[in-house]
């Protein structure tokens, strides 16, 4: 029957990226060490951690969307500060991990970024060219989802409506309608 069971791991969808983690445990655990051994896979979307890789169920699993990756060499103040990087998302749990190698480490952030940036480009129409225009709207979309910055979309958008206005109505003509 082993054989027929198909393991979660595989049926999450297209795996971007799967390997061993040291995953920061939120309870300081009796045996004194704090980082336990995950086998951790990142889809499309989730993120998902197990004890093993034989492991048919995960321990936990979290949605990327919102996260931002980042190294994080203050994790750990042994030899292996280098292999260390974090997940963080504002109002939710702060994920810390150590990678088998400083490379690793940075192999994750890039496919979590990459993985995000593919994510924000499904909502917003984006040119790779026209990036940094586009990068107010990014942090007021980011309102919609979270409520935690409220103050980005107060003034902004009116005052950039107005000077479009101002440009757009010239003697006689309509204004364009957006």
């Amino acid at each position: 029957s082993e054989e027929i069971t198909p393991k979660p791991v595989q049926d999450t969808g297209s795996i971007l990226k799967q390997g061993y983690l040291e995953k920061r445990s939120r309870e300081h655990s009796f045996f004194g060490s704090e980082w336990q051994k995950r086998w951790c896979v990142l889809n499309r979307r989730t993120f998902f951690y197990y004890a093993s890789e034989k492991s048919k169920q995960p321990k936990g699993n979290f949605s990327v969307e919102g996260y931002s990756a980042r190294l994080a060499f203050h994790l750990r103040k042994d030899s292996r500060k280098k292999c260390c990087f974090e997940l963080i998302c504002p109002g939710k749990r702060t994920y810390e991990f150590t990678a088998p190698s400083p490379a690793e480490a940075e192999d994750w952030v890039d496919q979590i970024q990459f993985l995000l940036k593919d994510l924000s480009s499904l909502t917003i129409p984006c040119d790779e060219d026209e990036e940094e225009l586009y990068n107010d709207v990014d942090s007021s979309d980011a309102v919609n989802t979270t409520s935690h910055n409220t103050t980005l979309n107060q003034d902004e958008p009116n005052i950039e409506m107005k000077e479009e206005d101002i440009y757009e109505v010239l003697p006689g003509k309509q204004p364009k309608k957006q």
